[in-house]
Order: C-alpha cells, then structure tokens, then sequence
C-alpha cells in the first residue's frame, strides 16, 4: 500500500515489542555517513532539514533521501568532507487489514470483520521543527550541502525548510 495512506499520525505510537511481533525490518540501516570521527573545528558548518509539519515518514523515504544526498555529497564535495546523520528513527509499526482480490475471494473474506492488521512496515513520526537530516561539512561547501538537502527534500511529504545552524555540530 503506498505510503500516502500513514502520512499522518492518527494512532497511538506503536512500536515493536513482545505484543506486536513479526515486523518486517526497516528499510533504513544506516544513519551515520561520511566522515564520522571528524571534530568541530574539521566541519564547522552544519546544515539541518527541519519538519513543517506533524506526520509519519517511511523507512524507504528515509532511504531514498539519505541515499540520494548521500551521492550528491561524495560526487562533489568527496566522500571525506562532510559527515551527514538521518536525526530521525523508524519506531512506529504501520498495519494493514488484507484484502483478497481475486475472483471467489467474497467467500473467503471477513472484510471489517477482525480488522486489526497485520505489521506491514515502519515509519518515523515526525514533529513540527524537529531535524530529519543534519550534515556538517566545511564553509566552503555550504551550497553543496543546501543543493544535497534540497534534492532529498523531494524524497519526503510534506514540507520541510532547511536551516543554517548558529551552533556547532549536531545540536
């Protein structure tokens, strides 16, 4: 089903635990990338991608967006000028009620009858403001940065500005 259907936080927060088993694995796996061991003085700039709005991301948008910004960055800044992290976690476990939809399936369908779904992915839940990806990289690749933001902003729902950080590092 595609993800339009959870863009917005209806539910309680659902994660997996020993009451809600069988999740499939996220997508995402990675959320550090680049040159992770770097100090403050290295990258001093960082750059955030901030949520204007309340609502759940998938793990594959989150995927999408970290690969697609991920090879911005490494094509033109290299692989060791910046250090990029995904700020947010795929927590939040999605069901989905099957229905059947080939022919006779009438008699074998329950319909709304015992609707509870089974896990079907996991996505974020996202606040108004919060930061989803942050890089740091040096001064002189601040448009870089913003273009590699800018590209994976098109990965998401939603709207979501992007803010030059007053502060060093992740903060």
């Amino acid at each position: 089903r595609p993800a339009r259907c959870y863009r917005y936080c209806k539910n309680k927060p659902y994660p997996k635990s020993r009451f809600c088993r069988g999740v499939p694995d996220p997508k995402i796996r990675i959320f550090d990338l680049g040159r992770k061991r770097a100090s403050v003085h290295d990258f001093p700039l960082c750059i955030h991608m901030v949520s204007d709005e309340l609502e759940q991301l998938s793990a594959e948008a989150l995927e999408a967006a970290r690969i697609c910004a991920n090879k911005y960055m490494v094509k033109y800044c290299g692989k060791d000028a910046f250090h990029m992290r995904i700020r947010v976690h795929p927590f939040h476990v999605v069901r989905i009620n099957k229905m059947l939809s080939c022919a006779g399936a009438d008699r074998l369908q329950t319909g709304m009858r015992g609707a509870f779904g089974k896990p079907q992915g996991q996505v974020a839940r996202v606040k108004i403001g919060q930061s989803i990806i942050s890089i740091r990289c040096k001064d002189s690749n601040k448009a870089h940065t913003i273009e590699a933001l800018r590209r994976a902003k098109f990965k998401f729902p939603g709207r979501q500005k992007i803010h030059i950080s007053k502060k060093w590092g992740f903060t």
